[in-house]
């Protein structure tokens, strides 16, 4: 099973992963109104291949599309956050349980590798920035699982509501160096086959970027 496959086909595969990027980046600001006319004129398509995709991205929980007031980017809200990260919290703590069970010698080995590479580009860093896909930490994790029904849950339902969270008020400033030690703990506990230990770590450290992230929304 593939997830997060980045290889558009169709042009509304181009335009589905383009404004969903734009709008986890923050390009797109969240409650903006997404115009199909504009948007046709924008990635020269037809209106049809527009619903498509925004259909899309409402199945993505990034937009909310209410009969007759069109479709508009979510706001970001300390109530979505919470019940967000609360649901976060119980499915990915599950998956570095699994993880710590199920994943190989060498998918560890190749996720201790990342974290190295993550090393290199914090330093001196205003952001812990992670792109979406296998050179995400979490991403690897979730798929370490090898739980077909968590991994759709994680990657299919929430992946990217939960990085427009993470990307546009997440890891910066004191929080990079401490976000970072805790995923090193995490691939710690998840080498030694320590499943609640990795559990636990991994709930712990959801719980602390939540509260990262709530400071910076109005409560």
């Amino acid at each position: 099973m593939t997830y997060l496959d980045e290889q558009p086909v169709t042009n509304a595969d181009k335009v589905f992963i383009e404004l969903r990027n734009s709008i986890v980046e923050g390009e797109v600001k969240a409650g903006s109104k997404l115009s199909e006319t504009e948007l046709s004129t924008r990635f020269s398509v037809s209106r049809a291949v527009i619903r498509e995709a925004i259909n899309r991205l409402n199945a993505c929980r990034l937009i909310q599309h209410q009969a007759n007031k069109g479709a508009r980017v979510i706001q970001l809200t300390t109530e979505g956050l919470l019940e967000l990260y609360q649901i976060r919290e119980a499915l990915e703590g599950k998956a570095a349980y699994l993880a710590a069970q199920q994943m190989s010698d060498e998918e560890i080995n190749a996720l201790q590798d990342l974290l190295t590479e993550h090393s290199k580009t914090i330093k001196g860093e205003q952001s812990y920035y992670q792109k979406a896909g296998p050179v995400d930490f979490h991403y690897r994790i979730i798929l370490g699982s090898n739980n077909k029904h968590l991994i759709s849950m994680l990657l299919n339902d929430i992946y990217h509501l939960v990085r427009m969270y993470r990307v546009q008020l997440g890891m910066i400033g004191p929080r990079i160096s401490s976000a970072f030690d805790e995923h090193q703990h995490i691939v710690k506990a998840i080498r030694d086959r320590d499943a609640d230990l990795a559990e636990i770590l991994m709930r712990r450290h959801i719980n602390y970027s939540l509260n990262a992230i709530k400071q910076k929304l109005p409560s």
